[in-house]
């Protein structure tokens, strides 16, 4: 974000050419947009899906084809962790203290070492935990693709299988452990291929009752389905219900509580921010 005079009032009035003549503001725009956005591993994709607008308009800034709007330009910033001055490849202003910052300089010029460095921790601290209030609570959750690794017979091999996934934090998602992808169309029509479903694990979902929806294991292979007695059922009439024999195993994965929206998923920018203040948690402790 643009630094703030003491004034309240944002001071990029000097660097800022909204007319669009001027092709130098530009070709530094365009050049600083893609080396922030490189800088952080971000995609052109994901900065598009950030900010809510097209890949193609992206893209564009970054050829020289077009620039950013005013009202772009500090949510653009705030995404790619810069200020406007860095976007337009301009010096930051000095800032002078106000009264009350030199009284507390002259202070601190007068403790000793040791309370100096009890100052910096303090203050790293505080602003640790102001970074922390505005990232949004994060949810890391278990992934499993649609087919499970081989040899992996038993749910309780499950925690050293699938990948992390990380969703924001949700009366339902923070019930859920695992995530699991519908393959077919057998659960139609509350299920579509594709879709993502919320797993509370088992034992803590406790026994699914007759027309329950689970996930289940038999073999390698994970199916989500209604459970009835006599058998897993498809909602789809298509499909056949599946029968066992007493030495067939079949394992309760979990519960089914839900499907997963998009709008679920964190963003890669709050995903990164929230592995970084986790890092420095851990770091703090260790040290």
């Amino acid at each position: 974000m643009a630094r703030q005079k003491k004034d309240g009032t944002v001071n990029v009035g000097k660097i800022i050419d909204i007319s669009g003549k001027s092709g130098k503001e530009l070709s530094v725009i365009s050049k600083n947009i893609r080396k922030f956005r490189e800088q952080i591993g971000m995609e052109q994709k994901e900065l598009s899906i950030e900010l809510g607008m097209s890949e193609s308009t992206v893209g564009n800034w970054e050829r020289g084809y077009s620039k950013p709007t005013i009202d772009v330009l500090l949510p653009l910033c705030r995404i790619l962790g810069i200020t406007l001055y860095d976007l337009f490849g301009v010096n930051d202003p000095v800032m002078k203290y106000s009264a009350g910052e030199q009284m507390l300089m002259s202070d601190y010029r007068e403790l000793s070492m040791y309370h100096k460095d009890a100052v910096k921790n303090l203050i790293g601290n505080l602003r640790k935990a102001e970074v922390m209030e505005e990232i949004p609570e994060i949810t890391e959750l278990t992934y499993f693709s649609r087919q499970l690794a081989a040899g992996v017979g038993d749910p309780t091999d499950l925690y050293d299988e699938g990948d992390p996934m990380y969703f924001y934090s949700s009366e339902l998602v923070d019930k859920a452990d695992f995530v699991f992808t519908v393959n077919g169309e057998s659960m139609e029509p509350e299920y579509h291929n594709g879709d993502m479903v919320l797993i509370q694990k088992f034992p803590e979902c406790g026994d699914l009752n007759p027309g329950e929806i689970g996930a289940f294991m038999i073999g390698n292979e994970a199916y989500i389905k209604e459970f009835q007695p006599d058998g897993l059922h498809s909602l789809n009439p298509k499909f056949n219900t599946m029968k066992f024999t007493q030495e067939d195993k079949v394992y309760l994965i979990g519960r089914v509580i839900g499907t997963v929206d998009n709008s679920d998923i964190a963003s890669a920018y709050d995903v990164d921010r929230y592995e970084k203040a986790n890092a420095d948690r851990v770091r703090d402790y260790n040290d």
